[in-house]
């Protein structure tokens, strides 16, 4: 959120990502196992944060091949200024409206181009982001998501609405499939995902959630440590805790192959 991540970078963290989604849609299917069902592996999507695309239009469209190449199945794109910032603190800036529209257009240019080099559906869906109800408005934020949708959008996100009127006119006067951000201590009310629903958003994003609980952790953590006193209501059994990092899933497949 301080664009210091360079598009090389994140082609990269994006290519690690792609390999463990798929490593973990492989482990589920438990080939060799005895309640394997034959089914293929189910795909997990992930959308990856293209933030301001990294330059002008042909940067962007750059941006959405790279990140399309790595198996990303999305990518956001954002009306900010560069270097961007995080939608929720103050020093936000947008480029201007018609700008914004052909940044938006060049990345849904690219997916398409990509569709046509490899196959209909190939293309990473086009979540396209205004950050401009703080600096210019919450009408010019709704007049820049119906630009976006007209420029060939997927899905729009108006970020860091203040209430939920603003949440269900967003939802009202936009078409489309739409993200909501649920960040916790932010700017926009945190809702359950229920109501989000009714009111027709399609995705919800948590982005600092379990990042921020896991920090408390630690923190709670250490102070155990410092004090002397047992970590045990703070951690995971130590069989769970290798079922997650693979260990368990690791020693069956060694135990296939042994002679």
């Amino acid at each position: 959120d301080t664009q210091l991540v360079s598009f090389n970078e994140m082609v990269l963290a994006a290519s690690k990502v792609a390999e463990g989604l798929s490593s973990a849609a492989l482990e589920n299917v438990k080939f060799g196992e005895p309640d394997y069902t034959g089914q293929p592996p189910v795909a997990i999507p992930c959308i990856a944060d293209g933030d301001t695309g990294y330059g002008n239009a042909i940067n962007v469209k750059r941006t959405v091949f790279g990140y399309a190449r790595t198996g990303m199945a999305g990518m956001m794109i954002e009306d900010q200024v560069a270097p961007k910032r995080c939608g929720h603190v103050a020093g936000k800036a947008v480029i201007p409206f018609d700008e914004a529209v052909q940044r938006v257009k060049a990345a849904c240019d690219a997916r398409d181009e990509y569709e046509a080099l490899f196959g209909k559906g190939t293309g990473p869906l086009i979540l396209a982001r205004t950050d401009s109800l703080v600096t210019d408005g919450f009408e010019d934020a709704i007049q820049r998501c119906i630009a976006f949708r007209e420029a060939g959008c997927d899905m729009t996100f108006l970020e860091a609405p203040q209430t939920i009127e603003q949440m269900k006119e967003y939802c009202q006067r936009v078409t489309g499939p739409k993200l909501a951000n649920m960040l916790e201590y932010g700017n926009t009310p945190i809702l359950p995902p229920s109501e989000l629903q009714e009111m027709g958003y399609t995705i919800a994003a948590y982005p600092l959630t379990l990042l921020s609980a896991s920090i408390k952790t630690m923190q709670e953590s250490l102070q155990l440590i410092k004090e002397g006193k047992p970590t045990l209501d703070k951690i995971l059994p130590f069989a769970e805790t290798k079922d997650v990092v693979g260990f368990t899933k690791y020693a069956k497949e060694e135990d296939r192959y042994k002679c």
